[in-house]
């Protein structure tokens, strides 16, 4: 049964009981008073107090607990069917719905106002939340959320207004300044050109983007385009401040420069517009600064005006990232862009310059945005500019200072390669004396002697550090090379089982070769270091990675064509046929603020003992020397990859690489004979005597050049004449020239601590022979054996 609608409302309910209550009331006054009168009368008064109360009750607006409940399901419901993002929040600043297009764009559901904003966007959103509690709408444009811009509304809302609704639109941006290029180049351009306006489009490096044509017939004169060309150059101003084209002259007519910055960017383009201004004959004054302020401004490098009171009146673009100046909060004087140490310096000369001295003035300052290198700030007096009295330009220098830095860096790594040279040398007399006295005691001790482990043990660490030496050569680029025509897998395939043995058990070794890969000249021995020295870089850096894996050294080699290489559009690696050598790992990688440093001598990510930088700085030695070029590329997690190209070399045969085993000694060393042994180091010249005179030979010493021509006047001419190259007073060369005036057809053994190819450039003799230090006793007696026989 359905209810009645009155007894349906309370209100109403309660309004009928009373009149029950009443007309009862009323009938019992009847029976006993027995008044009709009295009666009626009370029965008026109760229906007039009932109607009363039920007026006051519908009058009487309901109380805040009996408000009405928002259905959010609802709500929510609505704000899924808008494209903008939708919040809302309640009077204590919660979050109480949101769609999903809200959790799209600020991934989540943050509380507004502490969005993903920069922290101007946050207390710009902030005030406009303010703003709509009190005046019920609030609005913030261009906010930034990512890669979008945003426009966001704020609204107040709810039956007692305690809620604010947040709603976020996308703006969608336009590309308006190829737009603007389109129009001043289309029809649009040739209608202002009519009408008598030069318009163009500059980039913000003060060159031309777009030019109509009239603009460019006035300025070039030809069928020539403005695109490209330096804005500023094509205008000249007078001495009263007109500005004209430079290819019209000061005969020309004046002109009118209107800048229309169109878009809010740092890096956006300047619509500017010229007019021809024949009336126009402006005093030198507000006008000409006009002019020439907006010149200024279109300058390519930095400029900035600056009053007598010492304060900026303007800068341009270069001029603010040259100083490298926040563009929001501009300084207000030239000594705020510089250390606190250049400001008193500054602001005098600014003060001499305003004051009226007229020439101009360049100082070294530093810049509070790179205080450690300092720049040159001109300094100028300005007349006839308006408010302007000096004019500052500052050169944005930081391209200059890097490569002042390269240029340093590499004059420093040539100083280290020239020092290494000369320590290599040095260490490599030491070794010749400790190796020769080594092999003279071995020939007085069986291999059964107690004595005999210990002295081979000293020579063997005497050639460990032979190694070393010949590590520090291949960095400085003077070792010596026996280059020969090959091919790159048969010095892999050479090397390929002591490889194996190196990686061990935890690395898996993966070896491929390409096709058609065309020879190389190098020296198979240098070229097997380098394999070797990538390998063992290799196997620590996966080792360190992952101790308990390993990982997989991959080695390749491919053929790369000239086609390839101009492909690559490299800066350094010049357009020719190579054969390249690629050494992968799948180590750790390299940090990007290493790698540039890793072929440096001695430097090491590794622990203290366990390398001495020497790896990689000797691989880039050998492969500069062999005319090659490495590259390292990584990245972090994900291992390193070394390329090495090799110029293909188009002439000779290849030549197969002989297996690594030792020479095989000559059956009979023994000899006759007169040698001159020419050495300035004592402890050399002792121990090659000791081991010529053992084999035979009757040996004469001197310790330097003209102590060997005194004993060639004494003596006459020797069989031999063995000598060092380096000495003090007069060195080897000079002193063979004249040995060889005497005795044209004297046989001649060079010896040295340097490479054969740096001193065979600089010694211009015939039918010498070289002998590299440190050497044997052996190798010592199969020199002089090999030249005195005529081998």
């Amino acid at each position: 049964m359905a209810s009645s609608p009155i007894l349906d409302n309370p209100t109403r309910t309660a309004a009928l009981i009373a009149g029950v209550i009443t007309l009862a009331a009323a009938a019992l006054i009847l029976a006993v008073v027995g008044s009709l009168v009295a009666a009626a009368g009370f029965f008026a008064v109760g229906i007039i107090a009932a109607g009363m109360v039920f007026a006051w009750r519908l009058l009487t607006p309901q109380h805040a607990g009996e408000a009405r409940a928002v259905d959010w399901e609802f709500t929510r419901a609505v704000a899924q069917a808008s494209s903008d993002a939708v919040a809302i929040t309640d009077r204590a600043g919660r979050l109480v719905c949101a769609n999903d297009a809200y959790e799209a764009l600020f991934a989540g559901f943050p509380t507004p106002p502490g969005l993903p904003l920069d922290n101007d966007g946050v207390a710009l959103l902030g005030n406009a939340g303010r703003i709509a509690w009190r005046e019920g709408n609030g609005v913030v444009r261009n906010l930034q959320v990512g890669v979008h811009r945003v426009c966001a509304r704020i609204t107040r809302a709810g039956d007692e207004g305690d809620m604010l609704v947040w709603r976020f639109s996308v703006t969608e941006e336009q590309d308006v300044a190829a737009s603007t290029e389109a129009l001043i180049e289309g029809a649009t351009g040739d209608r202002l050109g009519g009408a008598g306006v030069m318009a163009a489009l500059i980039c913000p490096d003060g060159r031309v983007r777009a030019a109509n044509r009239v603009l460019a017939q006035r300025a070039l004169g030809g069928g020539e385009r403005l695109e490209g060309r330096d804005f500023a150059r094509l205008l000249i101003t007078d001495s009263r401040g007109l500005v004209r084209f430079e290819r019209e002259g000061l005969d020309g007519t004046p002109l009118r420069v209107v800048q229309i910055p169109f878009m809010d960017s740092e890096d956006a383009p300047v619509l500017v517009a010229l007019l021809d201004d024949e009336d126009s004959a402006p005093a030198i004054g507000a006008s000409a600064s006009a002019h020439v302020r907006s010149l200024v401004s279109l300058m390519p490098f930095g400029m900035a005006l600056v009053d007598r009171e010492g304060k900026f009146l303007q800068m341009n673009d270069a001029f603010i990232r040259a100083a490298g100046v926040e563009p929001k909060a501009p300084p207000l004087y030239p000594g705020d862009l510089v250390v606190r140490e250049d400001k008193a310096a500054v602001a005098d000369a600014i003060r001499r310059f305003a004051g009226g001295a007229t020439h101009s003035s360049d100082m070294a300052v530093r810049l509070k945005s790179h205080p450690d290198e300092p720049v040159a700030l001109t300094i100028a007096g300005a007349r006839g500019l308006g408010d302007a009295a000096v004019l500052l330009s500052l050169k944005d220098n930081s391209e200059e200072s890097r490569l002042k830095r390269e240029v340093a860096q590499a004059t420093k790594m040539q100083a280290v390669g020239q020092l290494a040279g000369g320590v290599a040398h040095d260490f490599n007399n030491i070794l010749t004396a400790i190796i020769g006295h080594c092999d003279l005691m071995m020939m007085r001790h069986s291999p059964g002697d107690s004595d005999y482990d210990d002295i081979q043990q000293i020579r063997t660490n005497s050639n460990r550090a032979a190694s070393l030496t010949r590590q520090l050569l291949a960095f400085s680029r003077q070792q010596t090379l026996r280059p020969q025509t090959l091919q790159l897998p048969d010095v892999v395939a050479e090397v390929s089982n002591l490889l194996k043995r190196l990686m061990g058990e935890q690395i898996r070794l993966d070896v491929t070769h390409g096709r058609n890969l065309g020879a190389v000249r190098a020296d198979p021995g240098q070229l097997e270091q380098v394999v070797v020295n990538l390998a063992v870089n290799a196997r620590d850096a996966m080792l360190a990675h992952n101790p308990g894996g390993g990982g997989t050294l991959t080695i390749q080699t491919k053929s790369v064509t000239a086609t390839e290489v101009r492909a690559m559009a490299s800066d350094i690696l010049p357009v020719a046929d190579y054969t390249a050598l690629v050494v992968s790992d799948e180590g750790g990688g390299i940090p990007p603020e290493i790698l540039p440093k890793i072929f440096e001598p001695f430097f090491t990510t590794k622990e203290v003992g366990k390398g001495t930088g020497l790896g990689l700085s000797t691989v880039y030695g050998i492969v500069k020397q062999s005319g090659g070029w490495i590259f390292a590329e990584s990245k972090p997690g994900q291992g390193a990859t070394f390329t090495m190209y090799l110029p293909v070399h188009a002439a000779g045969t290849v030549s197969r690489v002989p297996a690594s085993r030792p020479s095989p000694k000559p059956v009979e060393m023994w000899g006759t004979g007169t040698i001159l042994l020419v050495e300035d180091e004592g402890m050399v010249r002792a121990v090659a005597e000791r081991a010529l005179t053992r084999q035979g030979y009757t040996v004469m010493t001197a310790e330097n050049g003209e102590a060997a021509l005194e004993l060639l006047d004494r003596n006459g001419r020797p069989d031999l004449l063995i000598s060092d190259v380096v000495m003090p007073t007069m060195d080897g060369p000079t002193m063979v020239r004249h040995a060889r005036d005497r005795y044209p057809d004297l046989p001649i053994i060079f010896m040295s601590g340097y490479a054969e190819e740096q001193l065979r450039r600089s010694i211009d003799l015939d039918n010498v022979a070289f002998l590299p230090k440190p050497f044997s006793v052996q190798q010592l007696a199969e020199a002089a054996r090999d030249v005195l026989v005529g081998r």
